[in-house]
């Protein structure tokens, strides 16, 4: 029969919001450019963009969340959609990787600068630099805790322990709230400033992003909660926590290779904090 659907794969319909997207996308862009820029009205355009973007994410989450309860998403689009965000870390990893090139070939190779840094890692002109086992190691035992908090709500989820799922949730969340503003307060008191020399701007690039993902993967993580508490996971069908619990391992690790190289590695034998 002309219609019948007599395979697993789900056929998107025609929806507005990938283009509401990408015209926010470029709005967000645009405002960006215009308020460095001290243009008039950049400000505005970039809160549409913002606003824009938020309504896009809400939007189409919901539709995809929709389409989970409605049962299209068969174990080939689960499979698929998990393919997706191994892709996705992947592209993450290689982001990353620049930031770590850029920290190695200014430190391994300081005569190649010599004008801008004086010949040595750190640069002669730093102070001080921070002390890697002061607060930098208490925000690595952070998060290796909160890497056991969302193992441990995945393995409540497969059980079928809601209780668990949220406490371990919770749990979670709040820990990357502490590393966040710990991270803000380490920013404050640094003994060196961003992009006055190439230390601090492949300090704070590097680390920067990556307290950014934080934030992004602290978000993913309650939402994940909000769908927690209102029955949407089950032990079979649980993407979303899946995808936001391998985002929050890929942070993790993320920082460990960051802490060994620029805060242990990369101030080692200079002055600290």
């Amino acid at each position: 029969m002309a219609g019948t659907k007599n395979h697993d794969y789900h056929i998107l319909p025609p929806d507005i919001w990938p283009l509401v997207g990408a015209m926010s996308a470029l709005t967000t862009t645009s405002g960006g450019a215009m308020t460095m820029h001290g243009l008039a009205g950049g400000k505005y355009i970039l809160l549409l963009g913002f606003a824009g973007l938020i309504l896009t994410f809400f939007s189409w989450f919901s539709n995809i969340i929709s389409e989970a309860h409605a049962g299209d998403h068969t174990p080939v689009v689960q499979l698929h959609l998990r393919y997706g965000m191994i892709l996705f870390i992947a592209s993450e990893v290689m982001f990353f990787v620049g930031w770590f090139w850029a920290f190695f070939d200014f430190s391994l190779f300081p005569s190649e600068i010599s004008k801008a840094i004086g010949g040595q890692w750190p640069p002669k002109e730093l102070e001080s630099v921070l002390n890697a086992f002061d607060l930098p190691l208490l925000n690595t035992l952070i998060l290796l805790c909160s890497g056991t908090t969302v193992t441990w709500a995945h393995h409540c989820l497969i059980h079928g322990d809601r209780d668990g799922l949220k406490k371990g949730l919770i749990a979670t969340i709040l820990l990357g709230l502490l590393f966040t503003s710990i991270q803000a307060y380490e920013y404050v008191h640094a003994p060196f400033p961003f992009g006055k020399d190439t230390y601090g701007s492949a300090f704070y690039m590097a680390t920067g992003f990556h307290g950014f993902h934080v934030i992004i993967g602290t978000i993913f993580l309650i939402v994940c909660l909000m769908r927690a508490v209102a029955g949407h996971f089950t032990p079979r069908q649980h993407f979303g926590f899946e995808a936001a619990a391998w985002y929050w391992h890929f942070v993790d690790v993320v920082w460990l290779f960051l802490f060994v190289a620029i805060y242990v590695w990369g101030n080692w034998g200079f002055p600290t904090e």
